[in-house]
């Protein structure tokens, strides 16, 4: 009897510890209105790829986010795709559009990987904000009639049509805003006068300037706009370049001058003497950036990251003595630098397989880099050492399978580094 159990010996399996496996296919996308509410349907995602709803249960389907985040839930009884939380495209996505979340569907067995791009539409839900309630213009009595002065834009936060469209301002005896377009596709106003002013006659004018978005309804923002009316400053500072445009490594050291902005003005004394400052008061600005008043210098104060923010729009202003005022722009591009290593992402293993099978798929893993261009590619190898290969997938996936059948009396347990 033992001679018989000998000649047919038991089944022994071989311990693996790695990562990888896998088969692709490209979706259409999905779109959402962000904050739709939870449980919210989207998809029949057993439909969308063919397949029967009691499959996805033996088939181990769950979605995969690439930040890990859990936006949706799958029901492996109806192959329904639901909102597990609302999205808010601002928080998402801020000022990019369109804004675009991707995951995959992953199925284990046998392994195949969907991919779907979820685009996240914008909805009315801001409002536009002045970065200041009280904006003060000092204006000659001589300025003559068509003369252009620049507003403070308002910010908002939506995108597209639901974003700023134009201004208007009232009362408008005096006055009239146009609306005009950046080379960025911002909306900025621009105050004309349209008649002579009199100091003597009306010293000071207080105007309510209006931002007004495009949604259905329209959001609005105000304003108030008051305009001092000064005694003859002929000259106004003015701009050596309307716009300055600088790269800057990332990890460039705090206190690093970045750029001079420089206006010269052709009045004498007071009336002469030009002080700059940023042209509205955004936050982000002014925590990351300095502006000299008196020499234009703008430095570094708080650290750069190119995966958060890759350019900056600054809109500088010069002011004479009398209240005079000219305007540039100044685009800072943030040049990537190596300081993000790979990440790799386990998306199915098997630690455990019989001797003596073929060759087999042990793991199915992604790699990612943050960083972009050179930076961002990566190579992905293991040691020489065992009867393992990679083989890669499709885009930034892997497979390690064995190279052919293993016998666990001469190695039971393999450990792989995958580099």
């Amino acid at each position: 009897m033992e001679a018989e159990k000998e000649r047919f010996p038991r089944l022994r399996q071989v311990l693996l510890f790695v990562l990888l496996a896998h088969t692709w296919a490209e979706q259409e996308d999905y779109r959402i209105a962000e904050e739709t509410e939870s449980g919210s349907f989207v998809a029949n995602l057993a439909k969308d790829i063919g397949l029967a709803v009691k499959e996805l249960s033996w088939r181990r389907a769950r979605i995969i986010f690439t930040n890990d985040k859990k936006y949706f839930q799958l029901n492996l009884q109806t192959g329904d795709l639901r909102v597990n939380e609302k999205l808010d495209r601002e928080e998402l996505c801020g000022p990019t559009e369109p804004c675009v979340l991707q995951f995959q569907v992953l199925l284990e067995e046998p392994l195949e990987v969907y991919r779907y791009k979820l685009l996240v539409t914008d909805i009315n839900d801001n409002s536009p904000v002045f970065p200041e309630a009280e904006m003060i213009l000092k204006i000659m009595e001589n300025t003559l009639p068509g003369t252009v002065f620049p507003l403070k834009n308002a910010q908002d936060l939506d995108v597209g049509i639901n974003n700023i469209q134009n201004y208007t301002i009232y009362p408008n005896s005096h006055f009239h805003v146009l609306t005009r377009n950046s080379g960025e596709g911002r909306k900025y106003p621009e105050l004309v006068l349209d008649k002579a002013l009199d100091r003597e006659e009306q010293p000071e004018l207080r105007l309510t300037l209006l931002a007004v978005d495009g949604g259905v309804p329209p959001k609005t923002g105000t304003a108030l706009v008051l305009i001092d009316i000064l005694d003859i400053n002929d000259n106004a500072p003015e701009f050596v370049q309307p716009l300055y445009r600088v790269q800057i490594l990332e990890n460039s050291p705090l206190g690093s001058l970045i750029v001079t902005v420089s206006a010269r003005d052709l009045d004498t004394g007071t009336n002469g003497q030009v002080f700059y400052s940023f042209f509205y008061g955004d936050e982000e600005i002014s925590r990351t950036f300095a502006l000299n008043e008196l020499t234009g210098e703008i430095k570094i104060i708080r650290e750069l990251d190119f995966e958060k923010i890759i350019s900056y729009e600054l809109d500088i202003k010069a002011s004479d003595g009398a209240g005079l005022s000219g305007k540039c722009t100044v685009i800072i591009e943030v040049v990537d630098i190596n300081d993000n290593t790979p990440e790799l992402t386990v998306a199915s293993l098997i630690s455990a397989i019989p001797e003596n099978s073929p060759e087999t798929t042990i793991a199915l893993f992604s790699i990612q880099d943050r960083d972009s261009g050179d930076n961002g590619e990566v190579v992905c190898s293991i040691q020489d050492d065992v009867p393992f290969t990679l083989k890669p997938s499709v885009e930034n996936f892997y497979k390690l399978v064995t190279e052919g059948e293993l016998d666990r009396e001469s190695q039971a347990e393999y450990n792989i580094t995958i580099t």
